[in-house]
Order: structure tokens, then sequence, then C-alpha cells
């Protein structure tokens, strides 16, 4: 079944009512999008795109992406999602790579003519309004959405590439489908009345929302700025009805200090956010505690990869909220447990289970799991063995099936010959007072192989010094574990997706 089934559906059963919003100021009724999907899909099967054919989206966040992203999939095309942030050179690859034909973009992030596409349409132009021009029949009529079948792809995705090219994860109808009821089934339940607003970026997971969302004849909403600016946020949701949202750990951080500054009582936060579905890098369990603390019980953690869009782990809001459970600090501390369209097991260098409580690669099983990495089989073959997706990342399960993540296999550290997870030092580190961000990475050493050096970014008008965080982890953790380095740092480096860059801090080291 193509995605854009779903989208006629909710036309069908709630024509006039608003399904998308820009700000407070309706966009377009179910109707409408459909309407405008199918004329666009018409169209571009017109100018001679056929299926499985590539389109760029390169856009800050805005209303029609959702218009652009289902008639795309109404015309049977494979969708080509880049972050607005990225570089030119850097979409100039992806367009060259993916193969791509069209391509959608926004005079604010590219301004001049992208290489290597047949037509390039701004987002905001009299050919992007002729283009999306209402087919009414057409939006009435699903016939001539292009058939697709549960394993042609819809979405190509590529990684953010911190340690080399990017690789393009293809995702298939029946990946995206299947993470939309996992959505619905384990993360939160959705009404028509609520309201998914797109204030991360729409290129990766919080875009993907989009189709659990629309499953449910919920409405959506793109904020007046096309980003994340937690004042905005607040009165959005103040206006519309509290907000369901999808924000990496950064963002979660900036909305919890808006909310602490402005001394918003966890009452009034809820007034304005029902949902902040928070994944995509560490959240530290000292960050997720203030949080709760400040804003109140909105919180689910889904633990997922471009590879397993979205699906592979759920810290339900429940469990977060679970104060009275013997092991709820360490539930804090995990990501949750299996989605339910997933398996997930620690495994050894041999692909044997590890007993609780003991690390080993995380992996995962299922209908969420890509088609492989576009034009790369050897890629492919390295990460899908047997059928199972083989993460990168080294985790741990208790007995009662919680995942603790401990870190990027390529980020663990050897001292001396034992192993030591940076993520453990860092969850140290965040509970010392005077303490904003931290991040750990090993620095060679002649001795000991590596020892931990502690990039530390201090809070606004601390002083603490590295003798007092040293006297703070020896208190606490291992002393083996302890940095032997601690250098404090205005800011960490971050990609565009607010994850920290370590291999630019061990580069800082060498």
């Amino acid at each position: 079944m193509n995605l854009a089934h779903l989208l006629t559906r909710q036309a069908r059963l709630q024509p006039q009512a608003t399904a998308i919003f820009l700000g407070t100021r309706p966009w377009a009724t179910w109707q409408d999008w459909a309407a405008r999907s199918a004329g666009l899909a018409q169209r571009l099967r017109q100018a001679g795109l056929q299926p499985g054919d590539r389109l760029v989206l390169f856009l800050r966040n805005h209303p029609r992406y959702l218009e652009l992203l289902w008639g795309a999939w109404w015309a049977g095309l494979v969708v080509v999602p880049v972050n607005a942030k990225l570089h030119p050179a850097e979409l100039a690859w992806i367009v060259d790579h993916s193969q791509a034909r069209w391509g959608f973009t926004s005079a604010d992030v590219a301004p001049e003519p992208v290489p290597g596409l047949e037509q390039q349409v701004e987002v905001e132009s009299a050919q992007a309004d002729a283009l999306l021009a209402p087919l009414e029949a057409a939006a009435r009529d699903d016939a001539d959405i292009v058939p697709r079948a549960g394993d042609d792809l819809a979405w190509l995705f590529y990684t953010s590439g911190t340690t080399g090219r990017p690789k393009g994860v293809m995702l298939t109808h029946r990946n995206l489908r299947t993470m939309g009821h996992a959505y619905l089934s384990d993360v939160d339940a959705i009404a028509p009345t609520d309201l998914m607003c797109y204030a991360a970026p729409m290129s990766h997971g919080c875009g993907l929302y989009a189709i659990p969302h629309l499953m449910a004849g919920a409405r959506h909403v793109v904020p007046a700025s096309g980003g994340v600016d937690p004042g905005e946020l607040v009165a959005l949701g103040h206006a519309l009805g509290p907000l369901t949202t999808f924000a990496a750990p950064t963002i979660v951080k900036r909305l919890v200090d808006h909310a602490q500054a402005h001394q918003l009582t966890p009452a009034q936060s809820a007034a304005a956010f029902r949902t902040i579905v928070y994944g995509g890098a560490p959240m530290y369990a000292a960050d997720i505690q203030r949080a709760l603390r400040v804003m109140g019980p909105r919180f689910v953690q889904i633990y997922g990869q471009g590879e397993t869009p979205m699906t592979a782990t759920a810290l339900s809001r429940a469990h977060l909220a679970d104060a009275a459970h013997p092991h709820h600090a360490q539930r804090l501390a995990s990501v949750g447990v299996a989605q339910t369209p997933v398996r997930v097991r620690v495994v050894d260098e041999s692909g044997r289970d590890q007993p609780p409580g003991v690390p080993g690669e995380v992996v995962v099983q299922g209908d969420t799991v890509m088609a492989g990495y576009w034009r790369n089989p050897q890629a492919t073959a390295v990460a899908i063995r047997d059928g199972w997706l083989w993460t990168g990342d080294i985790g741990e399960l208790d007995a009662d099936g919680f995942l603790a993540l401990k870190d990027r296999s390529k980020d663990l550290l050897i001292s001396g010959g034992s192993n030591i997870y940076p993520r453990e030092v860092e969850e140290v580190l965040l509970t010392a007072p005077g303490v904003a961000e931290v991040a750990v990475v090993g620095a060679p050493d002649p001795e000991w192989g590596e020892v931990v050096v502690a990039f530390v970014v201090r809070a606004n008008g601390s002083t603490v010094s590295a003798a007092e965080l040293d006297a703070h982890c020896l208190a606490r953790i291992a002393r083996f574990k302890r940095p032997r380095r601690i250098e404090f740092v205005e800011t960490l480096p971050k990609n565009h997706y607010g994850k920290v860059l370590k291999t630019e801090l061990r580069q800082r080291l060498a």
C-alpha cells in the first residue's frame, strides 16, 4: 500500500477540518492537502518523472513540506530529505549519489542552482503554486495513486556522516507504515484534536512523525519561525492547544531552561505541551530528572536509528513517572523496552546473546529495519547480518528487558586493559554542581593505551575546578574510570542535529 492512501482516507473522513497550520493561521483542510498533493503528483508524472525516481527536499520547515511529501509518494517517487543546514557542497554530493532528478528548495538555504538537478523549484514561487494547484477530482478519487508494494522505496535518508561520507538509508513504504503503527502502540496515543508541531527539522525524525499523526487524523502545525523558539512554542500551544513534538536532548534542555526562567509551573507547561518525544542523542539521567521536575510528565523517550527509523525501544511516560518503582533510577538512565514490531538483543562479536547486565552490541530485527544502503552493498553486508541490524551501539539489557545504552562501539575506551564507557563518566560529571555540559573521549597514552579526558562546559557563573570534579568522580565511580585530564571549554562542537562531535574533540587532543 502506498503511504498516499493514508492521506485520502483522512480527506474522505474529515474533508473540511483544518489539517495544517502555519503558526496559528489555518493553512489547509484535509481536502486541500489531498487535492494539492494529487495535483503535484499528476504534474510530476506529466514532466516525465517515473515511479522510483528520487526527489530532493532541501528546505526549512514549511507547511508545503507535508504537501510535497505526500505528492511525491502519490506519484510513486522516492523522497530524499536533506537537512537545511548542510553546506551546498554536501547537498551536491547527496544529489549526485542519490541520482535525484528534481528538487524543491527554499531560497534562504539554496539561493543558487543545485548542480545535477533537472529541475529546481523554489517552495514559495509561482512555479510551486502551479505545481501544487488543487485537482479536486483526484483528491476525491485515489485511483490515480501509483501502486507501491511494501518493499518499494519511499524515503532515502542520508546519515549525518560524522566519520566519513554519509550513507543513503533505504526505507520502504512498509518500514514507514510499521514505524507509524509502532508510535501509536508504544509511544503515544493520538486523538484527532492533537497537534503535531514541527520545530525540529522535518527532514529527520520530526518529519517522519507526520505519518502516525496523519494515521490518527491529528492536526499538524509548523511554527511561523520554522524552528525552535521556546517562547514561540509555548505561546503556540496556549493558542491552539497543547503540542506534541519531537526534540533532541539539546532542544529539550532549551525548553526546560525557558520554563524555569519564566517560572512556568508544570500545569502551565501542560497547557503548552502534551507530549515531548525525545531521542536522537543521549539524554542523561540528571537532565531528564530536571525536565520532569520543571515541566511534569510530558516526556517519552525513543531509541532508534535512521536504519530502523524511530523504532527500537521506548521509555514510556508511565515508566518515567513511576518514581515509586524500586528500579526507577536505573530505568531513567535506560532507553526503555523493545517496541512492538521489533526484537532487540545484546550480543557479543559472534552474535551470541549476552546475559542481563553484560554489555554487547545492540542488534534489531523487524519490519522497520532498512532495505540496505543505497549503492553500497559492502556497507549493507556489514550492517545487516542474518536479518539483524547491527547498530554499532553498545548496551546492556536488564532482567526486565530495559536497554541501557553505554556508547557507540567506536567511543569505547580501553585503558590499562579495562573497558571504560564515556557515557558512564559523563553521567557522573553532570551531577556535579556547576557543570552544564560534558563530553568524554580517550586520548592516546604510551603507558595505559588510552586515558580518559573530559571536556566540560561550566554553568553560567560557575567556577568549579578540575580538582573539585576529580573529587566528585572519586566519590562515585571506580578510580580507573575518572578523567585524567579535564579541559574547560566555552562550547562543545556539535553537528547539525545537536550531536557532540567527539571526532573533533579527539582531533584537538591529537
